[in-house]
């Protein structure tokens, strides 16, 4: 869940920046403060994931990077701009609105595309075992082939992260 909290941030400082406009100025604070507790708390978890996760060793047989459903993040991201104030959004359709929307993404074993991540170094990759199970792959390295990850642990049941190399620490 976290991770699609911190997938959404990004609404989040957009919404801060319609508050900093419109001269709410402790709202913008507030946001944007929560945007960055959030990435925090994924970078910590990732880094954290090293020395807790069980490690198994994972042959790919294909990779691909997995930022292609970042249009339908944006647009999520833009939605905001689209008001004419920041005082005129309508909380009681947005707030349900988010809440489904990181429910069915959590629940739906759908892929969330993560730019505040991707700032801070991480990348996102589908990957295929060799059993033809595909996966999201987490890793700080840029994968070019399929034999540049040897060990992983494994978040969630199709997400794993990198458990070695660029990851360590």
């Amino acid at each position: 869940m976290l991770l699609i909290l911190s997938a959404i941030a990004p609404v989040g400082l957009v919404y801060a920046w319609v508050a900093f406009n419109e001269g709410s100025r402790n709202v913008a604070l507030w946001l944007v403060g929560g945007c960055i507790a959030l990435v925090l708390c994924c970078v910590y978890l990732f880094n954290k994931a090293h020395s807790v996760l069980e490690r198994f060793p994972f042959q790919m047989s294909s990779v691909e990077a997995a930022d292609r459903e970042n249009i339908a993040f944006m647009l999520l991201y833009l939605s905001p701009l689209f008001t004419a104030q920041f005082g005129q959004l309508n909380m009681t359709l947005l707030i349900p609105t988010l809440l489904i929307f990181a429910l069915l993404t959590a629940t739906g074993y759908n892929y969330h595309f993560n730019p505040l991540l991707g700032l801070v170094g991480w990348h996102f990759y589908k990957v295929s075992s060799a059993e033809g199970v595909t996966y999201v792959l987490i890793t700080k390295k840029q994968l070019r082939n399929t034999n540049q990850i040897g060990c992983v642990g494994q978040l969630t049941d199709y997400i794993l992260i990198d458990l070695e190399g660029a990851n360590a620490g």
